[in-house]
């Protein structure tokens, strides 16, 4: 099949990886060439991707960042321009089918409206725009909508909630593994600490819990709200306790691999969280909060307590050992691989094709691409 995958342009898809989407993003394409697909990413210039075309010459966060000119009509128009220009090549380009893992919820009625097929990722809650454009187009033919989680489902209007799949994230199982099996280290007593340092991360909380059961954390990730990093973060931090900055994901593999655990906060309902399913993956257990998708990825294989309750993180992280190591490991093979989130989206292709040469392309070409794509979806 020949796909085309719109990235969201904040940040270059290229390591180190800025957060999530990025991370997803990137496998994403991996996983669709390794089962031989023909991909081809729109995403901001600098993105590390052998099928590039750049939907802008500057990450918008390079340019306009998003902590001060987040809702303003510049930042609208600059994305509006970069997406333009990239549909200008999709609608050029006969593609199959395309993978909308952007944020830019046009896209959707513009597919819509073209014919073409289109699958739409949503990678965080429904806000306003997204949510208006899935409302209006996830009944025409072509349109399909995944989210996550099932957690996810209940944070859509009840008009939508029957028409989305669930596709969970993968994660890379050869390189996200456990020590052990090629000689790479031990597991020390530190616990580790991912993601973008921000209030809706739990940062702080973290720190706090580790301080409360003298437990030594490590802590990664670009500080996107620095303010917050220096009033809630930084007081915290010394003798056990340390910031060790925004890691390539070689690195950050070896560190969370070699930890007792890996403390995931989140402060809002986290879409999913491949953080923890990178740790499971390791066969490092999970402490931290049950908010969002948290407790259905983590199921068994990890201490969850209620959100913002740093006391009981703490209590949690002495309680830890407990949880068996190859536990964690087989229910990332099982639930959180590449290869299963790949196949997850061929449904998704095959229906969204199925159904829009069913209502009748407006290009006859299209429409005798589509049918070889199922052939071979088939």
């Amino acid at each position: 099949m020949k796909i085309a995958v719109l990235a969201h342009i904040r940040h270059p898809i290229a390591e180190p990886f800025k957060g999530g989407m990025e991370v997803h993003c990137h496998a994403l394409c991996r996983g669709l060439r390794a089962r031989g697909h023909e991909v081809t990413l729109f995403a901001a210039a600098g993105s590390d991707d052998p099928g590039l075309i750049p939907t802008v010459a500057q990450p918008y966060e390079n340019v306009l960042p998003f902590e001060h000119w987040h809702g303003t009509e510049r930042l609208a128009a600059y994305q509006f321009e970069g997406f333009a220009s990239a549909f200008d090549h999709v609608r050029a380009g006969l593609f199959d089918v395309v993978h909308n893992n952007s944020l830019f919820a046009p896209i959707i009625g513009w597919c819509a409206d073209a014919g073409i097929p289109c699958v739409t990722s949503q990678h965080v809650p429904p806000f306003g725009a997204m949510r208006d454009a899935v409302t209006a187009h996830i009944e025409r033919p072509g349109v399909e909508v995944t989210v996550t989680s099932h957690h996810q489902i209940s944070l859509w209007p009840e008009a939508c909630r029957g028409l989305l799949r669930v596709v969970p994230n993968g994660v890379d199982t050869s390189v996200w593994r456990p020590v052990g099996e090629r000689n790479d280290g031990v597991v020390g007593e530190h616990l580790t600490w991912v993601g973008r340092i921000a209030p809706n991360k739990g940062t702080a909380e973290a720190v706090r819990a580790a301080r409360l059961a003298n437990a030594a954390l490590r802590v990664f990730g670009p500080i996107e709200d620095s303010a917050y990093f220096i009033r809630e973060v930084a007081p915290h931090l010394g003798g056990k306790i340390a910031y060790e900055g925004h890691l390539d994901s070689a690195r950050l593999q070896q560190e969370i691999r070699t930890s007792r655990a890996a403390l995931v906060t989140p402060r809002w309902d986290e879409p999913f969280g491949l953080v923890a399913a990178e740790a499971l993956a390791s066969g490092t257990p999970v402490v931290g909060f049950a908010r969002g998708a948290i407790p259905e990825v983590v199921g068994d294989c990890g201490i969850l307590v209620p959100d913002g309750d740093v006391t009981r993180l703490a209590r949690a992280i002495d309680c830890v050992t407990n949880i068996e190591r190859t536990a964690c490991r087989e229910r990332a093979l099982s639930r959180f691989s590449i290869p299963r989130m790949i196949a997850g989206y061929e449904r998704c292709y095959a229906s969204a094709i199925a159904a829009n040469g069913t209502a009748g392309s407006p290009r006859a070409i299209r429409s005798s691409i589509s049918a070889k794509a199922l052939e071979a979806l088939a």
